[in-house]
Parts: structure tokens; sequence; C-alpha cells
């Protein structure tokens, strides 16, 4: 079956452009169960059921973005204590012509990067957990809320160009990539507070030049340096005691492998200076999504999502509220 779901996730994307927002429900009733359960980011959250999100996700999406295609870079498939899912990331690409989210149309090109996992019942897809980076696509029409930590570019796909994994892969090697993901995540990113920062090993588990592609507001970085500099060292100064591996499904597939969490990182926000806020003392939780891909030995791209709307909010940073009501103090120069 895995062949199978890997397929029906490609076909569905690929059919995104081919519909608008008046028949889009009859597209998804080939592919998702009547009573699915919809995880998705904030302010979204939960939806119950295909006819919700057809009405709460899909056609105001469409409606904002009429030529919306969506493209995977990265599409493959595992199991997770019994259940089948499917992982993929890549961008939705559109025109902005009406507004979405309460965020005013720009009439510009748009990337909306993505990251989701789908469990499969019957060979429809029952569950999807996704991220959609929104802090993005404000950033996009010209809205800021926080000094980003590094650099933000359109994210690209694996340099490797083959991360679209629609074929059987390698066991042995699917094997070695997940062992490699899980080491860096248990033994290496849960040592912080018995190792501290530069005893932590990463160089056991990234290739010296590896790239990690954040969301908004933190930005993307290169090599272990640049990723402890500008992500790891802050986040942890921010949130001294936090724990990773809180997953809902982790799979491998090849050199590819994917984690998703409701929350996958929990942690209490002590420090400050990050995203330029105070420390709040606010206990946080984070939904994220992570992809990485093994070259070799090591692991040499990481794909991360974090609905960084939501940990905002627990932050209090309520940035929807200041959209609607303050658009002004939030607007900067780069607003197209």
């Amino acid at each position: 079956m895995r062949l199978d779901n890997k397929q029906s996730v490609h076909e569905l994307s690929s059919r995104i452009h081919e519909i608008t927002a008046d028949n889009v429900d009859s597209l998804l009733a080939e592919y998702v169960h009547e009573d699915v359960e919809w995880h998705g980011p904030a302010p979204i959250d939960g939806l119950a059921g295909r006819t919700e999100l057809v009405e709460e996700f899909w056609r105001p999406l469409l409606r904002a973005f009429p030529d919306l295609e969506k493209n995977n870079y990265v599409l493959f498939a595992g199991e997770f204590e019994g259940d089948e899912w499917v992982c993929a990331t890549g961008n939705l690409v559109g025109t902005f012509e009406n507004d979405w989210l309460d965020i005013p149309a720009t009439g510009h090109a748009t990337w909306i990067r993505y990251g989701e996992f789908h469990r499969f019942e019957d060979g429809k897809i029952a569950e999807t957990r996704t991220i959609v980076d929104i802090l993005d696509v404000l950033q996009q029409a010209g809205y800021r809320f926080a000094p980003s930590l590094a650099p933000e570019v359109v994210i690209p796909g694996p340099t490797t160009q083959d991360g679209v994994l629609l074929d059987e892969q390698n066991e042995e090697e699917s094997r070695q990539t997940m062992e490699l993901v899980e080491g860096m995540l248990f033994d290496g990113l849960n040592s912080y507070e018995e190792r501290g920062l530069e005893n932590m090993g990463m160089e056991q588990y990234w290739h010296e030049d590896f790239m990690w592609y954040g969301p908004a507001g933190i930005g993307s970085t290169r090599g272990i340096d640049g990723f402890q500099d500008f992500h790891q060292n802050p986040f942890l100064e921010a949130f001294p005691d936090r724990e990773v591996g809180h997953h809902d499904s982790r799979i491998a597939e090849g050199d590819y492998c994917a984690s998703t969490g409701w929350p996958a990182v929990v942690g209490t926000h002590l420090g400050d200076g990050w995203l330029g806020l105070p420390a709040t003392g606010n206990s946080a939780d984070m939904r994220v999504i992570d992809v990485w891909r093994r070259e070799d030995d090591l692991l040499a791209e990481n794909w991360v999502f974090i609905d960084m709307i939501d940990l905002l909010d627990q932050l209090g940073v309520d940035v929807f509220e200041r959209l609607r009501n303050n658009p002004a103090s939030v607007q900067w120069s780069g607003k197209p």
C-alpha cells in the first residue's frame, strides 16, 4: 500500500492547479476520508471532516490564490506505530489576488512553504498534520513582527533533486537514515543541559556545511557554526529546559527522514532576546515538522517548520490581532 499512498499524495498535489474554489470538494473526495482529522497551523488550527476542511482551508486559500499550484520537492512514506504515513514538503505558489486570513492581498506571486504528514486508512487520507509558513506570507505582504535571526529566502528543494521517492527504497538505507536522525535527536540535541552547547557532538550527525532551512522569523543557516550561532544558541538561551522528540509520527525512507509532533518540542521561555522578546516565563509547546536528507553517514539538509503564529501567541504576541487593529505598527519598507 505504501507505493499507492505516495502516488495518491503526489497526484493530489499535481491536480491542485487544475481546480478552483468551487470544485475543490470533488477533488478532495477522491483522496480524503469524509471524517478526516486535520491538524493545521494557527489561526486555522484543527478541522474535523472533509466538509470543514474544504470550507475553512481550501476554499479561502483558492479564492485568495486562484492560480495556485502545489509543488512537492520531497515526498516519501513509512510506518510509525502500525500506521501508514506519507510526508511531503515543498511550495504552494500563486498570485495573491484576494485577502487571506485577514492578510491584505498584494497582487504579487507568493510562495507558501508547507510541510505535511498524511496518515492513510483504506487507501485514503484519514489524518493530516500540516504547517504552512503563514508568518512568511505576512512578510511577503510587507508585515514584520520580529527581527529575523538569519537570512530569509525562498527555500530550495534538495540539492540532489531526488526527494520525490515514488518507487520502493532500500530498507537498509532507510534504517541507516532513521538511526542517524534518532541519534541526533535523542542523544545529541537532548544532551544540552548535561554537556552544554559546545559538547553536544553535532559533528557526529551533521555535515560541516549542512543547510538548515528554518521558518520565517528565524531564517536559514549554513554549517554547524551557522546553525549554532543563529538558531541553536539563541533558542537554547530562550528555552534552556526544552525537550525534543514528542512525535506523533517519525518515518524514514531511503536517504530521507521526517518527524512531526503536536507538540514536538516543549520548554519554558526563560531567556531574553529571542525574536526580540523579553522572557515571559511562559510554558510553550511547539508544533513542528522536520525533514532531513542524509548524505553518506551524515545529515546534509534539514527543512524545518514551526507553527510560529501559535508559538508567538503563547509568548504574548497575537500576530493577527496586531494585523487587524494596528497594521501600521508592523508594516515595513519592504511592502510591495
